[in-house]
């Protein structure tokens, strides 16, 4: 199975991740189940968890976006 992974809504503190399943058959590319969401924040324990969660260049690019340091401190409303 292959799966297509799609960032949503990314914003320079957060970003949502859709993936979606897909298997191909007789050329004809279907989705398989429903797609699962994460969400992540621009924290220091959501950019370690896009770095150990996501491939690489996904991570890359949502860090490109975020900067160098986190723009979130978790715990704390604004």
């Amino acid at each position: 199975m292959d799966y297509k992974i799609t960032l949503d809504m990314l914003t320079d503190k957060s970003v949502s991740v859709v993936k979606q399943g897909y298997a191909v058959i007789d050329g004809t590319q279907y989705a398989v189940g429903e797609p699962h969401r994460c969400a992540y924040v621009n924290s220091e324990h959501g950019r370690a968890e896009i770095e150990a969660e996501l491939p690489a260049e996904y991570a890359q690019a949502v860090l490109a976006v975020w900067g160098d340091a986190p723009t979130v401190v978790e715990g704390v409303e604004e």
